[in-house]
Formats: C-alpha cells, sequence, structure tokens
C-alpha cells in the first residue's frame, strides 16, 4: 500500500472530527469489501454501482461529509494525501502539479464545499456520474449543462480548476514511449 495514503489516514484517524463522521457509516466491513474488490482490475459494474451508491450515501450524512472535507482543509492529512495521490503521477509531472496546486488554494477548497454544501447541486452531479457509469453520454452532458447553468458554485469551482491547469492536464494524453524521451 502506498506510505503516503497510510501516512494521510493516520494522520485522519487521529483526527476526532473525523473519527465521529466516519463513526455513521453503517457497516465499515462493507467499505473494506467493497474498495478490495473494486481494486481488482476486471471487476464488474454492479461492484462501481455499490460503491457509488455508499459514496452518495455518505456524502449526503452531513457528518460524513464535514469528516471528507475536513480532509482537504487539514495540512497533515491533505499532503500526505496530495502525496499519495501525484506519486503514480511521476510520468505526467504538469498534471501533478496542477492537482497540487488546486489542492493547495484555500479558494478551491471553499468552492468544493459550497458544492458539496448544496444537496441539489451533489444530486445533480451523482446523476451525471450514474450517467457517465452507464454510458449515457446525453445523461450526462444534460446534467451538466444544468449544473453550470443553475448553481453558480459549479462554474466558479470549474474556473478555479482551471486557473490550476488541472482541466488542461485531464484532457492530455500519457506520453507515449517516444513522446517521454523528447
Amino acid at each position: 500500500m502506498n506510505r503516503d495514503l497510510v501516512t494521510a489516514l493516520q494522520a485522519a484517524w487521529g483526527l476526532p472530527e473525523f473519527r465521529d463522521g466516519v463513526r455513521h457509516v453503517v457497516d465499515l466491513d462493507e467499505v473494506a469489501l467493497l474498495l478490495a474488490a473494486f481494486s481488482v482490475p476486471e471487476h464488474d459494474h454492479e461492484v462501481e454501482r455499490s460503491l457509488l451508491r455508499l459514496l452518495r450515501s455518505s456524502l449526503d450524512t452531513t457528518e460524513i461529509r464535514e469528516a471528507v472535507l475536513l480532509l482537504l482543509e487539514r495540512d497533515e492529512v491533505r499532503c500526505p494525501l496530495l502525496a499519495a495521490v501525484v506519486r503514480p503521477r511521476a510520468d505526467r509531472p504538469g498534471q501533478a502539479a496542477a492537482i497540487t496546486s488546486a489542492a493547495e488554494d484555500p479558494r478551491v477548497r471553499r468552492e468544493v464545499r459550497a458544492v458539496l454544501d448544496d444537496a441539489r447541486v451533489r444530486a445533480l452531479v451523482w446523476q451525471a456520474v450514474e450517467s457517465r457509469v452507464d454510458a449515457d453520454r446525453v445523461g450526462l452532458l444534460r446534467r451538466a449543462a444544468v449544473l453550470f447553468v443553475r448553481h453558480p458554485s459549479v462554474p466558479r469551482l470549474t474556473w478555479a480548476l482551471h486557473r490550476h491547469g488541472v482541466l488542461r492536464e485531464l484532457r492530455r494524453t500519457a506520453p507515449s514511449g517516444d513522446d517521454a524521451a523528447t
């Protein structure tokens, strides 16, 4: 397991606010089993759906949402989490730098909070995620358009991510062996 991720999880677990939020998760064994099944490269879509249902119900619970947001706010947790996220992207330094820059920006974290605090936005985001999982491009585009038009927090978050280059870097394809050598 990634050492930075372990460090981040230990730091998160050391925060009483995080533990209080997580205790509302009904079955931690279910979470562990889902994550293990999800980590298998050839998992089925039902595993994805189960994990998404669990994430959705968790983020709809105020205490859990606050615990997750706490992970972004606390330096002692955010820094090792960032390291765990960007280390596997060593072959994509631009993407790693953009993600780190965005995560370290308090304005981006404020916009993430605004998006996650709005129940209507969360519902639309989950509908968009479900459309993505179902490969329903029309549904995905429709929900994305509604998010942008009706909820000002979404364009603000998108613009904040754009300023840090996250969107540009996510659109770039992975470098091939030939490109990496030049």
